[in-house]
């Protein structure tokens, strides 16, 4: 009797460190922050090939410098968002506490006073916003699109239509400044996202702001008084367009009081293109960073390419919409 000898055959054995990076890339594809990130990364790769100036130093540092405005104007719209609302009234609100800032010094008020003012200027219309909206159940379209009004008539009242100049040299540095060589307008944005992490995602507040917009009658009927939260975001959306209106005042070195026209459209992109519902209830400030920056990137390389303002309007137009679909189907 002969025994084949051979091979001996042996269960394949999935290791434990192959399941974790399976399950972490799982995890990575579910973030509301990946399509953004990967439509930044085209984009980026498209304009580097359609432009050689555009992966320049300066360039770049240019992009961050324009995309701050915006970018710390979409981190109070992103919570909003968040518990099913809108906030249309942080273009006007951000020129307004940039004017009311600026003609505060240009008139005598030492410059902490007055930046002060100013940044609770945003905060009371915010709870203005939160009050009707939260309190009296108005749409907050509705509400908002009233004090967008309010706040663009009260800004062109202040200084009768015309810019605010004449503010002291050292107020340049929250606009045109750098601290350890990165310019000021992005280290404040970066401060404003990390705190707005925090808020979010490490505590209780954050989990009622994200559970408000997927179910605020579930989340009032366990106990948890849902107005004063939908209050605070409305709030949060106009410190942070104070916040907006003061770095913008300091790069112009003046007041304007017809800044901010179509800001709350591009933070509202920035919010979507980032992957939250427009619903509300899903969506991470990470991703509003990205949709910021691809808004920002997007704006740069067709100016460098020459194209028709006329024709960014509808390309930007076509990516929200395409944003918002594939929003709707990863939601299915």
């Amino acid at each position: 009797m002969s025994i084949k000898s051979g091979p001996i055959k042996s269960a394949p054995i999935k290791s434990q460190h192959g399941k974790a990076l399976k399950l972490d890339f799982a995890r990575l594809i579910r973030s509301p922050a990946f399509y953004p990130f990967v439509g930044l990364v085209v984009v980026t790769l498209f304009m580097i090939f359609a432009s050689d100036k555009f992966l320049t130093g300066a360039n770049l540092e240019n992009i961050a410098r324009q995309v701050s405005i915006n970018a710390i104007i979409a981190v109070g719209m992103t919570c909003v968002i968040l518990t099913g609302g809108i906030d249309l009234s942080v273009g006007p609100v951000m020129a307004l506490s940039g004017t009311l800032t600026t003609g505060l010094m240009v008139a005598g008020v030492p410059a902490p006073i007055a930046i002060l003012i100013g940044l609770l200027i945003g905060v009371g219309f915010g709870i203005g916003n939160g009050i009707f909206v939260a309190y009296l159940k108005m749409p907050p379209i509705i509400v908002t699109l009233a004090t967008m009004g309010i706040a663009r008539g009260l800004g062109l009242m202040y200084t009768d239509g015309y810019p605010i100049s004449g503010m002291p040299d050292w107020f340049a540095w929250f606009g045109r400044g750098t601290l350890f060589g990165i310019q000021v307008p992005i280290l404040i944005m970066l401060a404003t996202y990390f705190l707005a992490w925090v808020l979010l995602q490490q505590t209780r507040i954050g989990r009622y702001i994200y559970a408000i917009g997927g179910n605020e009658e579930a989340v009032r009927l366990s106990g948890v008084r849902a107005p004063r939260f939908k209050l605070l975001v409305y709030c949060i959306s106009g410190l942070t367009a104070a916040v907006a209106g003061l770095v913008l005042s300091s790069r112009l070195m003046s007041g304007q009081p017809n800044a901010g026209v179509g800001f709350e459209l591009d933070a509202i992109a920035a919010v979507v293109l980032g992957g939250a519902s427009i619903a509300g209830g899903r969506g991470v400030i990470v991703g509003t960073l990205v949709g910021a920056m691809l808004l920002g990137v997007l704006n740069n390389g067709l100016n460098m390419l020459g194209v028709s303002p006329y024709v960014q309007s509808v390309i930007k137009g076509g990516i929200i919409l395409l944003a918002i679909f594939i929003s709707k189907q990863r939601h299915k």
